[in-house]
C-alpha cells in the first residue's frame, strides 16, 4: 500500500503557472498591460502594434487620438513602468492606423 501525500498549497503552483504564461517579449507585455493601463475608452481607439529598440508604436483610430495620446506620453510611460517594469518601452510613438483596427 502506498502512502498518500498531503496536498500542496495551490498558491505556489498558481504563481509558477502565471510566470510561465507571462508575456516573453516587451511588445507582448505592453499589449497585455495596455487596456488596464489606459482604460477601455483609449484601448478601443489605440493599440500597441510594434516595438523596436525601446520605442513602441501605438496605432490610433484617428489623428485626434494620436495627438491627444502624444501629449499624454509621459504619463502613459510612467503608468506602464509601474505595471510592467523593465519591459516597459522607453518611448511611445503614435500614428494613425490606416487599416481596420
Amino acid at each position: 500500500m502506498t502512502r498518500r501525500r498531503a496536498p500542496r498549497p495551490a498558491g505556489q503552483a498558481l504563481r509558477k503557472a502565471l510566470g510561465a504564461a507571462a508575456p516573453k517579449t516587451p511588445l507582448a507585455a505592453l499589449q497585455a498591460a495596455w487596456p488596464g493601463v489606459v482604460g477601455e475608452r483609449i484601448a478601443a481607439a489605440a493599440r500597441p502594434v510594434s516595438e523596436r529598440s525601446g520605442e513602441a508604436t501605438i496605432a490610433c483610430t484617428d489623428p485626434v487620438w494620436a495627438e491627444e495620446l502624444s501629449m499624454m506620453g509621459d504619463q502613459l510611460l510612467e503608468r506602464l513602468r509601474r505595471e510592467i517594469g523593465e519591459k516597459a518601452p522607453k518611448r511611445l510613438k503614435f500614428r494613425v492606423d490606416t487599416g481596420e483596427m
